[in-house]
Parts: structure tokens; C-alpha cells; sequence
């Protein structure tokens, strides 16, 4: 395989799942998994398509009670198109599927340049006269976001005819993750399709409660000759197109599936149908499509692009290609957040967790429209995090730990343990700490974009806001002489409680007390640095007044932060959990990852033990540099010097099961900005993550978004140790040696296309000479301005 095409030879059903997710293409607007297009859902296949933002909301009984929960939408099935030969008599084979018909020479190769999934294979129907050759390229529209397309092609090896028909089906549900088909699942009502002439078929339905409509308009139309036969065959879920092609050898007959999709969620439009069958009656012929859907990713990658040698190198780039069809350009014009897993899969229901913490990181450094477009869905639903904070008698923004259509909580209540069978209660809502990486989101945007506007106004608000909530959250406990943030959840889900304890949560999470310092004193200093004329305004709206700022000031002083045995603890008491027997639990199961539902299952609980799902006290070495995480615990009247961060370091790494995808990155980074052994081994783990399936299952059900973008940003800013503050680049590079040379071009501030490349211990930046002023660049030991047009080199101290 080349860097740019990723293969799968031969058909396994086993992997089917898998394959759909990471062969799943879009556009930021809608997209389709790999599935392929002749089945539609069942055991082996999943053909899905996601729109970004259409969420429905439906009740279930469970556990002997009701429970609601949105969903992400599975829309109508667009791919649908099967085949079979036909005979003269009339007669015709049953319908090629890989699982009852086995085809041979089988592949998928998904080129990452195009955006295009190919598809070949071979096959011998028992009763023609010889081989069937198929290949099938498809591809979802990078210029029009409307747009999707599949050309087939049918090779015979014998003349005669074979029968096709193109579908859109409306008969699908939500059944892409098995521990979620016990609840209702049924989310399109009122299906209705119809015919727009003798080669267009569309379907029309609606959202069972959020009422949202949706259509779909296909034009089948065989290339080069004529059908013998062409027909359409509306019913009630389903409008079919049926053809009969005559075929022979050396006549190769092609068939062309355009499909356009429109929701009522869309701007400018008055009905979805009419836009839909409008669209897709004047869409361009195939080659067209393809040649303006290449030429708009060509210029995405010149935007977007990182060189890394070797499968390091080609992983990565599959990363990026997922992130840019999940959050593109075009996403800058939708009402839409970072769904966690994509637009690939259901797992988590298409919901907006804290993912965002990293991937919006990446994106300021190169579609900071993207970015800025994420914070307005952020923005948009401050009011009813206003109302949230306010029904817990609080003030402030709190806001949800899942995210869907509006801003209400989307957290479950209950989750199944598939082990054991059991629905438990989900205490994850307590994970308050969303709230800090919105507003961390909001200043590491505007300080890498230079967008003072949006900090004085929108994010202003947020950041304000999310810090009035954690002041107001914070109690003073007069023996601690310190203020304490009780009964929340931190990112390690493993711990939810005190172990025989009914109430819920935890005492000083570490990652919270800390995170929720920091932005009290962002938002600090935000006041004290705005136009008086807009901190007044900004006051009086928000109803802040300057005895609530002085409290503020104690507060981000004076938040407690446990230790236990010289180390920082992830949450008070962490110390005096049960030591677990990691070596009888790891020879006894092959993964031990989710060891909170290995536990569960044996009767136990993992709120016993100091073993932690993923970083939680480390995430800290995540979001800050070393100097900045030493100021922030000096500013609570802490020391932790390097020495105590790296004992922190490895008592964690005993005591986590990595069974969040997010851990082996977070642990890479933190690894290699120490300067300590085994960052090569987590940097294998994040970027393998989702290609290997390491957590066994979870991929096939959408791909880790945060994971994969966070891959790109560890070699964008956290081998480089890149920082945009005060004006300046400021680099910080650490060795890798497995990946010790890379090169990515970024936009910063005003500027368009700054080369950054490290090989063989050097430091090349390079400002385009289109930009109109020059680049102020700062390493540890030394400063240098680049100008427009020129090339600075700089050779790094060793080690």
C-alpha cells in the first residue's frame, strides 16, 4: 500500500464492521460508511448514513423504567444497489451477496488523495456462463455537501443481461451498536416515496420527535448504451429503480447512482424534497463529480497536510482524513459540535462530549473557521446551561457532559455492563470538568488566531460564565482552611463514588480543582485586560459585580489538591483504596481495558481499587506545559517540581488499564514533554487504536474523533512543544527518536502556510513570502523573526 491508499484483500465477514467505519466517507456535511451497497443491515453489514446534527429523541422501557435517550439518526439507505444475471426465459440467479455468492480477487482500497472508496471483485454465478467482473467507486461530495455519488461497473466474461436495482430505503432503524437494540430504535416516521421522471426516484420522511424532515432524490442512469428495460417501483418504504443492461465481452456497462440529501435543518431552502430533486436533476455526470470533489480535497490537503516517514506517517494521515470528513469547511456553516465517534457509527449516540479538548487544538492551527464554528455551538447553548446551573442552585454555566441537538444533559441514566447483563446506574453527568475545556477551548482559539474580538464578546461570556460556576461550586472547609469542589467525576469513569457510599461522586478530583483554577484566573485576567467600555457592558449583562470578583481571586488561590506518598492524588482518599492484583487480573483475561465491567461482573466494584480507566491526574501535563503547570500549582500554594511530576507520572501508569482510547495518547504526550521512556510505546497505542481495533469491537461503531485528531496534534504541538501566546511561536521541541522527523504547515494569526520541519536535529521555519509581515519565533534558549519569503534554520541542543 502507498501513503495515501489504504487496502483490504479478500472478503471477511468478521471485519465487515470495521471496515465500514474506517472506509466511511463524508463531507462535514453527511456521511456513509463503507458498507457494501447490495446488503442492507444485518449480522454481518452496517450501510449507514449519519447528517450532522440530526438528533431524535425517543422513550424505552428499561430496567422497569422509562428512560429517554437521543440519538444521532441512521437516515435512509442511499447506497443500496444490487444485481443478478437474467436469462432469456425470464428466470434470473438470486442476488449477489459476498455472503452467499463468494467472490474472489476481492477489494477495498480507500484513497485518502481522491476521497473515493473502490471496490473489485469477481465472482461465478452457478448458473451463467462465466465470470462477472464488478468494481465500484463511490464518493460523498467534497464541493457540493449535498451530493454523493456510485459508479459500477460489470464486466462479463459471457453475453446476456443482468438485472440491477437501485434503491433508497427508508426501512432502517438504529442498530449499529448491539448493547443498545433492547431500546426503542425506530426513529423515521411518515416514509413516502415517488418518482421525478424515468430515471429519478426519491423518499421523504420525517424524525418520530424531533419532527425533522428529510429527503432524498437518486438519478440511476446507465452510461453508453440503453437499457432493455428501466423502470421505477415507489412503495411505502422503499423507491426502487430497476434496469436490465445488456452484457458481453468487451462491452462493459456502467451504471451511475447520483444521490443529493436535504434536511429541513438547512439554510435557504423552503423543502427539503424539491431541493433534493432539484439538486440532483442538474448534478453533474460522474467524472465531473470526481473531478471537483478531488480538486476541493487537493485543496484541503495543502491546508491541512502532515509528512511523517514510515506507517507512522500513513496512520496519521488516515487520521487527518477522518477528522477533515467529520469537521469540514463546511461544518463552519452548520449548528454542530465534535461528536465523539464521528459521523462514522452510533456508539455513544452520536453525542458532543469534552472530545473537542482534542481536536479543536488541531483545527485553530488550520480551519479556525471550523473551530470558532464549534465554540458558537458552545456559545448557542450557554443560556441553558445558565438554566442547568441555576436548577442545581448554582450560578454560572454548567454544562452537559453529553451534548445533542439543544443543551440540555443527554448523559444516560442507565448503561449496560454487556458482561454481566446488568443495567447500572451512569453517574458520568457528574463530570463537570466539560465545562473547564470549553473554556480552555476558547482561549487556546483566540490566542492562536489573534481573535480578540470573539475572546471581548462570545467567549468572554462563556469563559465568565464557566467560572462563575465553579466559584460558586467550590465550598471553604475551615479545617482544610481551603476550598473543596465535592461529589464530581473526573476523567477517569472508573471512579464514581467512594466505595460503599450512596452518594454519588468524588471529593477533590485533582484534574477538576486544578482545571477549574485556571479558568477562574483566565477569566480574571480577561476583565482586567478588557476595554473598560466593554467590561462594563460585559458586567452588566452577565449581572457580575466586583465583590464576586474578589471572592473569585480567593478561590483560584486557595482550591485544595490532594497528595498521598509524594504524589499528586486524582481525588481525595485515592491513597487509601485496596491495591488491585494487576498481574492475576491480566493473566486471567485477555483485555483487562474495561476492567470496570470485569469487575462489576465478578460482584465487585473497581471504585475499590487505585486502578484508573485513563488519565485523570496526567491530563494536566496534557493541557499545560511544564512551566505552566508549576505556575498554576504555585499560584494554589503548591510546589510540584519536575521530580514530583514524574514520581506522579509513574505511579499512574502501574495503576491504568488504558481502557479509553484517549489514555495512550494523553500518556504519550506526558511521556515525551518529560523526556521519559515508553512515550513510543502509548504513541504506538493512540495510533493503532482505532486501525487494530485494540478495544476489540468499539471501532465498527464509529471511529475515536479526539483520538485521532489528538495523534496529529501530538506531533504538531506536543513533540514541538508549539505554543501561541504573547505574540509569538514559541517552540519547545523534544526528541522521539522513532519520530524524529516530521514537517506540517499551519496558519497562525494572519499568517497562511508557516513551514514547520524538524530532521536530523534541526529546525527549519518558514514564513510564505505572500504574508505581509514577519513571524516572531521563541525557543528556550533564543529568539529569532523570520520575514516574509525567508527560511530560518536552527540546530537543537542535544537531548
Amino acid at each position: 500500500m502507498s501513503e495515501w491508499t489504504w487496502e483490504y484483500e479478500g472478503y471477511d465477514p468478521d471485519a465487515e464492521r470495521l471496515r465500514e467505519a474506517l472506509c466511511t466517507l463524508g463531507n462535514g456535511y453527511f456521511a456513509t460508511r463503507g458498507a457494501v451497497p447490495e446488503s442492507r443491515a444485518g449480522l454481518v453489514h452496517y450501510p449507514a448514513t449519519y447528517a450532522a446534527g440530526v438528533y431524535n429523541r425517543l422513550e424505552s422501557a428499561m430496567a422497569g423504567r422509562q428512560v429517554v435517550n437521543e440519538d444521532l439518526v441512521n437516515l435512509p439507505n442511499w447506497l443500496l444497489l444490487r444485481f443478478r444475471p437474467r436469462f432469456p426465459d425470464g428466470s434470473a440467479s438470486p442476488w449477489f451477496s459476498p455472503d452467499t455468492r463468494q467472490p474472489f480477487d476481492y477489494r477495498h482500497t480507500l484513497d485518502l488523495r481522491r476521497a473515493t472508496l473502490t471496490r473489485t471483485f469477481r465472482y461465478r454465478d452457478e448458473t451463467a456462463a462465466g465470470v462477472l467482473r464488478v468494481e465500484q467507486i463511490r464518493l460523498v461530495h467534497m464541493t457540493d455537501p449535498h451530493l454523493a455519488a456510485l459508479r459500477t461497473v460489470f464486466t462479463a466474461e459471457w453475453s446476456g443481461e443482468i438485472e440491477v436495482e437501485s434503491v433508497l430505503d427508508g426501512d432502517v432503524t438504529n442498530g449499529n451498536v448491539h448493547r443498545y437494540r433492547s431500546l426503542n430504535r425506530h426513529h423515521l416516521a411518515h416514509v413516502r416515496t415517488g418518482a421525478a421522471g424515468a430515471d429519478t426516484t426519491w423518499l421523504h420522511c420525517r424524525t418520530s420527535a424531533s419532527d425533522t424532515g428529510i429527503a432524498m432524490a437518486a438519478r440511476t442512469v446507465v452510461i453508453g448504451q440503453r437499457p432493455t428495460l428501466s423502470e421505477v417501483h415507489p412503495t411505502r418504504h422503499r423507491a426502487v429503480q430497476r434496469l436490465v443492461l445488456p452484457v458481453a465481452p468487451g462491452r462493459p456497462a456502467v451504471v451511475d447512482k447520483t444521490v443529493a440529501l436535504h434536511t429541513s435543518r438547512d439554510p435557504a431552502i423552503s423543502d427539503p424534497l424539491g431541493a433534493a430533486v432539484d439538486r440532483v436533476t442538474a448534478a453533474a455526470d460522474f467524472p465531473a463529480l470526481v473531478d471537483s470533489h478531488v480538486a476541493a480535497w487537493a485543496r484541503l490537503w495543502r491546508r491541512a497536510d502532515i509528512q511523517v516517514p514510515s506507517e507512522a506517517g500513513r496512520i496519521l494521515r488516515l487520521h487527518l482524513f477522518h477528522v477533515l470528513q467529520t469537521l469540514s469547511p463546511h461544518t463552519a456553516e452548520l449548528d454542530v459540535g465534535v461528536p465523539a465517534r464521528g459521523l462514522h457509527g452510533e456508539a455513544y449516540r452520536g453525542h458532543v462530549f469534552w472530545d473537542e479538548l482534542f481536536v479543536l487544538p488541531y483545527l485553530n492551527l488550520h480551519f479556525p473557521e471550523v473551530s470558532r464554528a464549534l465554540l458558537n455551538y458552545r456559545y448557542r447553548r450557554l443560556p441553558q446551561a445558565c438554566r442547568a446551573a441555576g436548577k442545581a442552585g448554582l450560578a454560572g454555566a454548567m454544562y452537559p457532559w453529553q451534548s445533542g441537538s439543544d443543551g440540555r444533559e443527554e448523559t444516560q441514566q442507565l448503561h449496560l455492563n454487556p458482561r454481566s447483563g446488568r443495567w447500572l446506574p451512569d453517574n458520568s453527568r457528574l463530570q463537570y470538568h466539560v465545562g473547564s475545556a470549553i473554556a480552555y477551548n476558547v482561549w487556546q482559539y483566540c490566542e492562536a488566531t489573534g481573535d480578540t474580538e470573539y475572546l471581548h464578546t462570545k467567549g468572554a461570556e462563556m469563559l465568565l460564565q464557566i467560572a462563575r460556576f465553579w466559584a460558586h461550586r467550590a465550598e471553604f472547609a475551615p479545617e482544610h482552611g481551603r476550598y473543596r469542589i465535592r461529589g464530581v467525576v473526573g476523567p477517569d469513569e472508573y471512579h464514581d463514588s467512594y466505595p460503599d457510599s450512596a452518594r454519588p461522586g468524588l471529593d477533590d478530583n485533582a484534574y477538576t480543582n486544578v482545571t477549574a483554577a485556571w479558568v477562574i484566573s483566565r477569566a480574571l485576567d480577561l476583565v482586567r485586560r478588557l476595554p473598560a467600555w466593554r467590561r462594563e457592558e460585559l458586567l452588566e449583562r452577565i449581572e457580575l459585580d466586583s465583590g464576586e470578583l474578589l471572592e473569585w481571586e480567593e478561590i483560584s488561590r486557595r482550591l485544595r489538591v490532594p497528595f498521598h506518598e509524594g504524589v499528586i492524588s486524582q481525588f481525595d482518599g485515592y491513597g487509601d483504596l485496596a491495591e488491585l492484583d494487576w498481574d492475576g487480573y491480566r493473566a486471567r483475561y485477555d483485555s483487562i481495558r474495561r476492567l470496570d465491567r470485569i469487575l462489576e461482573a465478578e460482584g465487585d466494584t473497581v471504585n475499590r481499587y487505585q486502578a484508573s480507566k485513563q488519565a485523570d491526574v496526567l491530563m494536566l501535563g496534557y493541557l499545560f506545559s511544564p512551566a505552566e503547570l508549576r505556575d498554576l500549582f504555585r499560584r494554589l500554594g503548591y510546589e510540584v517540581d519536575d521530580e514530583i511530576w514524574r514520581r506522579t507520572a509513574d505511579y499512574y501508569l502501574r495503576r491504568t488499564s488504558h481502557g479509553s482510547t484517549l489514555s495512550g495518547l494523553v500518556h504519550a504526550w506526558v511521556l515525551a514533554r518529560a523526556r521519559q521512556t515508553g512515550a513510543w510505546t502509548y504513541c504506538q497505542e493512540a495510533l493503532e487504536a482505532d486501525v487494530a481495533d485494540l478495544q476489540g469491537g468499539t471501532t465498527g461503531e464509529g471511529i475515536h474523533l479526539g483520538a485521532m485528531a489528538g495523534t496529529l496534534d501530538l506531533v504538531q504541538r506536543g513533540l514541538t512543544g508549539l505554543e501561541t501566546r504573547e505574540d509569538a511561536l514559541r517552540l519547545d521541541p523534544v526528541p522521539l527518536p522513532e519520530l524524529s522527523g516530521y514537517g506540517f504547515s499551519l496558519r497562525y494569526r494572519g499568517h497562511w502556510g508557516v513551514g514547520v520541519r524538524l530532521r536530523s536535529g534541526r529546525l527549519r521555519i518558514g514564513v510564505p513570502d505572500s504574508d505581509e509581515s514577519p513571524i516572531r519565533v521563541v525557543l528556550s534558549d533564543r529568539a529569532v523573526t523570520v520575514a516574509p519569503g525567508d527560511t530560518c534554520t536552527l540546530l537543537l541542543p542535544e537531548g
